[in-house]
């Protein structure tokens, strides 16, 4: 048990890092969730938000950040 709270903690520090980042990125300006290719459908009763072509930015971003990572 004693494992699964080790992993329980890393992963929430983490994703708070990660929350972190997002939070001051929109504060300082960038577009993040409003680029182009980000699909929105806004009905009277219904708002849909898929942010596609953010997604696919942040994976290339994180998996370059990795690779460096792991080539040190």
């Amino acid at each position: 048990m004693n494992e699964i709270g080790k992993i329980l903690v890393v992963t929430g520090l983490v994703l708070a890092g990660l929350g972190a980042l997002v939070w001051l990125a929109g504060r300082a300006g960038l577009p993040l969730g409003q680029l182009p290719g980000d699909l929105r459908i806004e009905r009277p009763n219904v708002k849909v938000y898929f942010p596609v072509v953010t997604c696919l930015l942040l994976s290339a971003l994180l998996t370059f950040l990795l690779w460096l990572l792991r080539r040190r």
